[in-house]
């Protein structure tokens, strides 16, 4: 499949959708020697079956010709693209992969499904090669959350799973930054001392936040998707540094989804670039 420059959307339907989510994985990728470097089993198609075999991907669209009528599966995401390279991201930014998906409507109970959606993008990307990760940015379309519509047992809906971390073991613990940006549009920077504060009375220890700060133009690494997919260039943001209980896409998606619903909750409507960077030790 693809790697050109994305462009935002996918063919429209009548499927709901909740909008662009956006990975980017960044780091160092080692293929596996018995991988032929020619494979027709790229970064699309990788996605596209890991998708399928876990019931992710939306399937409402398909069809046509004899299977016109059929009973089709629903899902999180309808594919759009994917790659190994892009031509808008920094040459020594270090990307290994990227995907594209549009996300479905989200359930009234259920977080933006940005856990499932990274966990994918990572098991896609280690079956080409042995990953090293260091860093994650994903397009968070917190737009079309609509936190009136959350019922009352689940008003941060990514909250009902943290026992799913609980088992996590102590020494996987890993200092983490986490960047979120709401690009040309201050409204995160205006909320961020209400964030933390609410972000600090959730009930988890899957992320601990010992500080943050706000931070402008140049803090953090220009995603690799162009700025109209969102309000970009990153200029207006606050970074908050901590322990993730691991380091892991399952762990930084779970992360995602709370902040995504804990800002919208917060009057902001603007897509969000999160940036989830690993905190290397001191030498």
């Amino acid at each position: 499949m693809s790697e050109h420059g994305a462009q935002p959307g996918v063919v429209p339907g009548a499927r709901r959708t909740a909008g662009t989510l956006f990975a980017a994985l960044y780091g160092e990728l080692v293929p596996h020697a018995w991988r032929e470097p020619g494979s027709e089993l790229d970064a699309y198609s990788l996605f596209w079956h890991r998708s399928v075999a876990m019931g992710w991907l939306d399937d409402t669209n398909a069809g046509g010709g004899c299977e016109e009528g059929m009973l089709r599966a629903p899902g999180l995401w309808g594919m759009n693209d994917a790659g190994w390279r892009h031509p808008l991201a920094a040459a020594d930014a270090g990307l290994v992969s990227w995907f594209q998906v549009e996300a479905s409507a989200v359930a009234d109970d259920r977080p933006l499904p940005v856990q499932p959606f990274l966990r994918c993008a990572q098991e896609a990307t280690a079956r080409a090669g042995t990953l090293d990760l260091s860093a994650v940015q994903l397009l968070l379309p917190v737009q079309h959350l609509d936190p009136s519509a959350r019922p009352p047992y689940a008003p941060v809906p990514a909250m009902r799973t943290v026992p799913w971390f609980a088992e996590c073991a102590p020494r996987a613990r890993t200092a983490v930054a986490i960047d979120v940006d709401s690009g040309q549009d201050p409204a995160v920077p205006a909320v961020a001392a209400q964030f933390i504060d609410r972000f600090a009375a959730l009930e988890q220890a899957v992320f601990v936040c010992t500080s943050y700060e706000v931070a402008g133009r140049g803090a953090v690494l220009s995603p690799p998707f162009d700025d109209a997919f969102w309000h970009g260039p990153p200029e207006h943001g606050v970074v908050l540094r901590g322990e993730l209980a691991e380091w892991s896409g399952d762990a930084i998606g779970w992360l995602a989804a709370v902040v995504a619903d804990c800002l919208v909750r917060l009057g902001v409507r603007s897509p969000l670039l999160l940036t989830a960077t690993r905190s290397l030790p001191a030498a």
